[in-house]
């Protein structure tokens, strides 16, 4: 089991920034990816960012340029640095790892908790 801590989100006007963070502990030897969905209101939670063990880095087209995500992988913990913020980006944010699952099965994704972010116009 992977465990996953966020912090970092809150309450903040357009053109803001806040910084998310997240932490994995547990069975974390097989992280493989590491990054973020956001779950807007009455809305499908959607891809935000990953990067992969070799530190390739996935961005969507709505946040890319404005969000930049790092990895710390001696300390298997992630952020989101995110700056420009627009009204749009309001969502609740959730940490995620993929982890692998053995040579024959696909990795075993887990989630954290979510942290709400709200970016008031």
């Amino acid at each position: 089991q992977v465990q996953l801590v966020e912090s970092g989100g809150g309450l903040v006007q357009a053109g803001g920034s806040l910084r998310l963070s997240c932490a994995a502990s547990g069975s974390i030897s097989g992280i493989s990816v590491m990054g973020w969905y956001r779950q807007p209101p009455g809305s499908q939670r959607r891809e935000v960012t990953h990067i992969t063990w070799t530190g390739y880095t996935y961005y969507s087209d709505s946040v890319k340029g404005r969000f930049t995500a790092s990895r710390d992988s001696a300390n298997n913990t992630i952020s989101l640095q995110m700056n420009n913020l627009k009204p749009e980006d309001t969502a609740v944010y959730y940490c995620f790892v993929d982890v692998l699952n053995g040579p024959n099965n696909g990795p075993k994704k887990y989630w954290g908790q979510g942290t709400r972010v709200t970016v008031s116009s």
